[in-house]
């Protein structure tokens, strides 16, 4: 089966180590992850400003780039649920109707994929630190990615859980909204890295990378050394220290 790599703006343009891991994870299962290079943003900044003619132009680039992939894969549940948006961009268009109906059909946030599709719930990794995890508003409330992450973590040795108070609150990004309204941003970034702190865990953990860049942005601007982390970086180097062993 071909699957692919869908990257997501800021994995790509800040964090590409993620984007690594999750090629390196998936290679241990037999799956060698294509990168259609022609891919570019889904267009959810543009669709949430409302400038819907601007965000079919972009999605006509990934439905183009994705039209004969089996399996697509993202690191981002916010990115990944965009997707589920075109269908509603193109409702009147049937051509590229039904080409958006099918790339939601296959394209999945990276645990889903992994727990889901492949049925892996160890990936065999030893990682042996205080963890707490952060569930992102898109991928938690609208892809409904709940359960896959916390399977993930359960399964790897040494690490230890700590609840997040509060978890479901949001971290304050939400993409335009920390620009347009920055002060409530900040507030709310401001409960979310208190909250983190009560947990007195040394790593954060989440799926989406917006997220835990404003949470890490803020942490540092404390000075406060908690780790942030991808649940993708987390595995892989928890892989590799097992193998170390």
């Amino acid at each position: 089966m071909k699957v692919s790599l869908f990257i997501t703006c800021l994995s790509d343009a800040i964090y590409p180590q993620v984007g690594e891991a999750m090629v390196r994870l998936l290679a241990r299962y037999g799956i060698r992850l294509e990168f259609p290079r022609v891919q570019t943003c889904c267009g959810q900044p543009s669709y949430n400003s409302g400038y819907w003619e601007e965000t079919r132009t972009a999605a006509k680039t990934l439905l183009e780039a994705f039209d004969d992939s089996d399996f697509v894969i993202s690191p981002s549940g916010s990115c990944t649920y965009m997707i589920h948006h075109y269908p509603e961009l193109f409702k009147d268009d049937p051509r590229w109707l039904e080409k958006a109906q099918r790339l939601e059909e296959k394209t999945y946030e990276f645990t889903q994929f992994l727990v889901r599709v492949l049925g892996v719930t160890d990936v065999g990794a030893v990682f042996p630190h205080k963890v707490t995890y952060h569930p992102s508003c898109h991928g938690s409330r609208l892809l409904g990615v709940r359960d896959e992450p916390m399977e993930l973590l359960g399964c790897v040795q040494g690490l230890e859980v700590v609840p997040l108070p509060f978890a479901e609150d949001c971290c304050g990004f939400g993409g335009t909204f920390a620009v347009k309204m920055p002060d409530i941003s900040g507030a709310m970034v401001t409960e979310k890295a208190d909250h983190i702190l009560e947990t007195e865990a040394s790593v954060l953990v989440g799926l989406d990378m917006a997220c835990l860049m404003n949470i890490a942005g803020h942490l540092r601007y404390r000075n406060e050394p908690v780790r942030v982390m991808h649940l993708a970086e987390l595995l892989y180097e928890g892989v590799g220290q097992h193998e170390h062993r």
